[in-house]
């Protein structure tokens, strides 16, 4: 295309699906409120009610901003690629401070109370969730220093952090184009991973809250179980939607004209040639 010239059209659907997926966002946080608030005395950091502050802050933070953070790529299709990756960055970042908050309001909240800590199901899941998202599964060595050596796409380099090394290898392009090239599935997979990982805890924390506080009418259809169920199902159709737009290979972002040019010669550096062909 000319420069100058107005960026092609959103697939067809796109634009619909993303604005569904706000939409169920901002009413799985406003029916989290809804809840927290008229049926458990709201939310208080410094009271009995600082444990309400975690099922808050982990639907915030560990399902609508990373289910947002996944969505970048597909919503800004045709911003620079380097802005592109800082909002992806920010968001991760930003639902990661969220989610920490989340953890500290519990355990304050069961010392304060007396309740023992990570005997739940839902609590050695929501931990797991947690600490994957900034550790992947590490393997093999030792990530060693890569500047000026050629890679292959097959070395054994261990899996790090999902969250720094994201960072590391696309907010900077002098990262080796095979490093990145090697990385990038590992990345995209674990983020879809720890997306439903989180998903699936929210599902095991309401649960155990219903079962904790009505479990002795929540088999009568309460309008407190039927208001958590509805969250429930809330989350079932973020994600769905979510996981819809992810994975729809027409609805990826494509690559811009310099970002190929910048990533062949990228590659032809790192593989020890110049640009023009010479040794």
């Amino acid at each position: 295309a000319m420069d100058g010239a107005p960026p092609p059209p959103s697939p067809s659907g796109l634009s619909a699906y993303v604005a569904v997926s706000q939409l169920l966002g901002l009413t799985l946080l406003g029916t989290t409120g809804a809840w927290l608030g008229r049926y458990r005395g709201g939310v208080a950091w410094h009271s009995p009610l600082q444990f309400n502050a975690h099922p808050l802050c982990m639907v915030l933070g560990m399902v609508f901003l990373q289910g947002d953070a996944l969505l970048v790529y597909r919503v800004f299709r045709h911003e620079a690629k380097r802005s592109t990756k800082a909002l992806h960055a920010l968001l991760h970042g930003l639902a990661l401070v969220i989610a920490l908050v989340g953890i500290i309001a519990v355990f304050e909240s069961h010392r304060a109370k007396g309740i023992p800590d990570m005997y739940s199901l839902h609590s050695w899941c929501g931990m797991a969730t947690f600490v994957l998202y900034l550790l992947q599964v590490r393997g093999g060595k030792p990530l060693a220093p890569l500047a000026g050596k050629r890679l292959c796409s097959t070395c054994d380099i261990p899996v790090s952090q999902q969250w720094f090394l994201g960072c590391g290898f696309f907010l900077f392009p002098g990262a080796s184009f095979s490093l990145r090239g090697w990385y990038k599935p590992q990345h995209v997979f674990f983020g879809i991973t720890l997306f439903i990982l989180s998903i699936t805890s929210c599902f095991l924390g309401i649960t155990e809250m219903l079962l904790f506080n009505i479990s002795d009418s929540y088999s009568h259809f309460v309008p407190e179980g039927i208001l958590a169920n509805t969250l429930g199902v809330l989350l079932v159709a973020f994600g769905l939607v979510v996981g819809y737009v992810l994975t729809r290979e027409e609805w990826k972002r494509p690559p811009l004209a310099e970002e190929l040019a910048l990533s062949m010669d990228f590659k032809t550096l790192t593989e020890g040639e110049s640009p023009g062909g010479g040794s």
